[in-house]
This record gives structure tokens, sequence and C-alpha cells, in this order.
């Protein structure tokens, strides 16, 4: 793991547990690995409650009841669904945080959108924060990008 890397996970174990803080994800692109990194350093316990990978629409409405009408309104890669996602699984487990990830790491396009396009979204005491990632790499740097980012802006967040 990178410096940069350690660093950003590094400041989120600080300010969850110096500030008492919960935490859940709901990640669908991410594929758990902001949930891997978050316990790669001990400790996470103290404030890390749930990952959820809601990967399938199917299970975006399932488990975290995302609406059918975000979905066809706007699709699974947009700004909406992300902040839905957010809200939905801070709700869900009782966490005073909510962190999701959604979008198209590629190689192809999904629902027309193109590849490296990426929504992720932080819901806190019901307000939600978005942010729109477009990300060149291929679909293992986008991955991992798409994951330091989500945790850059959770700690971006967490200062508002």
């Amino acid at each position: 793991m990178d410096k940069k890397t350690l660093a950003v996970i590094q400041k989120v174990h600080e300010l969850f547990k110096g500030r008492h803080l919960t935490l859940s994800l709901a990640e669908s692109c991410t594929g758990g690995l902001i949930s891997h990194y978050l316990t790669t350093l001990p400790g996470a316990s103290d404030f890390f409650e749930a990952g959820l990978v809601t990967y399938s629409v199917g299970i975006k409405k399932r488990i975290l009841g995302i609406s059918a009408e975000t979905i066809a309104h706007y699709g699974v890669v947009s700004e909406e669904t992300a902040r839905e996602m957010a809200e939905k699984v801070r709700m869900l487990t009782g966490t005073y945080c909510g962190l999701s990830t959604t979008g198209n790491l590629g190689p192809g396009t999904l629902e027309g959108k193109e590849r490296g396009l990426v929504y992720i979204a932080a819901s806190k005491e019901g307000k939600t924060s978005a942010k729109e990632l477009r990300l060149t790499e291929d679909r293992a740097l986008n991955k991992k990008k798409a994951s330091v980012s989500a945790l850059a802006f959770l700690i971006e967040v967490l200062g508002k």
C-alpha cells in the first residue's frame, strides 16, 4: 500500500475514533475495497460498523431500499443513487455516517455512461454530500482511486 493511501486511512481512523463516531458503507463499484482499507489498520472495530457490497440493482433495491424510481430515472451510475445509498446504509445500520460508491470502472460503457464515471456520497446527521469522479486509468487503478477518493471525501465532509 502506498503512503498516500495509508495516510488517508489513518486520518479516517483518527477522526472517527477521536470523535467517537460510527461509519457504515454501501459499496458498489469499489466491491469492498474501502472496507478492506479500513480494516487494514487495527482499531477499525471502534468505529466501523458495517460494509455492504450492493453490486446488483436487485440488491440495491431489496437490501438498501433504493427506490425503483431513482434507478429508472437516473440509473445506477448517478449522483442520486449514490446519495440514496449513503442515506439508506446510514439509516439501516444506525451509524453516524454512511458512505457510498457507485460507478462504471470499465472497460466498456454502462447505462450509456463512460468508463471511469464514479459517484461517491457521504451522509451524516441527515445531510448528504456527493461528488463526481472521472477516472481515466484501467479498471484496477480506477477501483483503487475511487476507494481512496471516497475516503478523502469522507474526511472533507466530516470537516464541514
